[in-house]
């Protein structure tokens, strides 16, 4: 009888404390492995292009200023990853607030129109005002990315809003918004040079001045992201379970359209309406973390620029000596990957 009940105490599972800390172990680990994985591809980044540079050339062009490849990294290449680590971390998270405060798998700022909305406004400036560097771009963006985020809450439902509602208001703004967008660019030239190569999404036209520019409001997007975190997981168990927790929903929701339009409107007047990114890395990481956004919120921010950067180098070795822009590789790539994902029932419900 005492062999038996040692046997079963031997067997016993481990107490909730030890395997709560034992996943978070495990979830630190694969962060710091995210954080490996992001700087190779940021260094591939650096050395892949249409000139070539060894890997053993990268340092050096980084840091001495007296290389050869000095020159080189510091007006083009580093610009160009700085602005793919930025805008891949801010359409990742993005994604992954906006899965999370409308409970819809299909969320994302290019299927729900957040992207189409800065597209229309920038649009809009090049057609009336003549803008078209960064600086007056992003303000034209983040003015459409609230406008569109505010409309596709408010028709699909605000409170009571469904998944349904909110993928079919976003669909129709999008179609809308987008045709508006091309018919600019075919009645106006000039906004058509202007804007041919950003409609489609890329990070060839990066600059130290574009990085300076969006990397303010990209970080104010990522901090109120982060900080409403822990009250966004209590959201998901309903309103007044969240008030019982001592979360404020419309105080959160109003932060989380807050970090939102800062996130979209940036990438956006930055790079170009740029897809998939954000509706595909919080399914890949989901099954990684869970649905706790304290740590998917993390692996979004660091994963989402792996997959940008991967696809942005992917374009340039696939076109040499020319290049494929980044938001081709992503469209033509995402779509595969997320049915693959819907066909091993990956897509889960935040």
């Amino acid at each position: 009888m005492s062999a038996t009940l040692s046997k079963r105490a031997g067997t016993a599972p481990a107490p909730p404390v030890v395997r709560r800390r034992s996943r978070a172990a495990l979830r630190a680990a694969g962060l710091a492995a995210s954080v490996l994985l992001l700087a190779a591809v940021a260094v591939l980044s650096i050395a892949v292009g249409a000139k070539q540079l060894p890997l053993a050339d990268v340092w050096p062009g980084l840091l001495d200023p007296g290389a050869a490849e000095y020159a080189v990294v510091h007006r083009m290449r580093l610009p160009r990853t700085l602005l793919g680590l930025l805008a891949g971390a801010a359409l990742g998270v993005a994604g992954a607030v906006m899965q999370a405060l409308t409970r819809n798998p299909l969320a994302d700022p290019g299927l729900l129109g957040i992207n189409a909305g800065a597209s229309a406004a920038v649009a809009s400036g090049a057609l009336l005002f003549g803008v078209g560097g960064v600086g007056g771009q992003v303000w034209f963006a983040l003015l459409g990315a609230a406008v569109v985020t505010a409309a596709v809450y408010a028709v699909g439902g605000g409170r009571g809003a469904t998944p349904a509602r909110l993928a079919l208001a976003g669909a129709a703004l999008n179609a809308t918004l987008y045709s508006y967008v091309s018919a600019v660019m075919l009645m106006d030239t000039a906004s058509l040079e202007r804007l041919r190569f950003w409609t489609v999404g890329s990070l060839a036209s990066a600059e130290p001045s574009t990085v300076r520019t969006v990397a303010p409001f990209m970080a104010a997007g990522l901090l109120v992201a982060l900080a409403v975190a822990r009250p966004l997981n209590a959201m998901a168990l309903g309103d007044d379970a969240a008030r019982a927790l001592g979360a404020r929903p419309a105080l959160v929701r109003g932060a989380v359209i807050l970090a939102i339009t800062l996130l979209c409107g940036a990438a956006t007047a930055a790079c170009g309406p740029i897809v998939f990114v954000g509706l595909l890395v919080p399914h890949l990481v989901r099954a990684l973390t869970g649905p706790d956004l304290r740590w998917l919120l993390p692996y979004c921010a660091v994963l989402a620029p792996v997959l940008l950067l991967g696809a942005d180098v992917l374009g340039r070795v696939l076109s040499r000596p020319g290049e494929l822009q980044v938001g081709l590789v992503t469209a033509v790539a995402g779509g595969p990957l997320f049915l693959w994902l819907v066909l091993r029932g990956r897509v889960a419900h935040p």
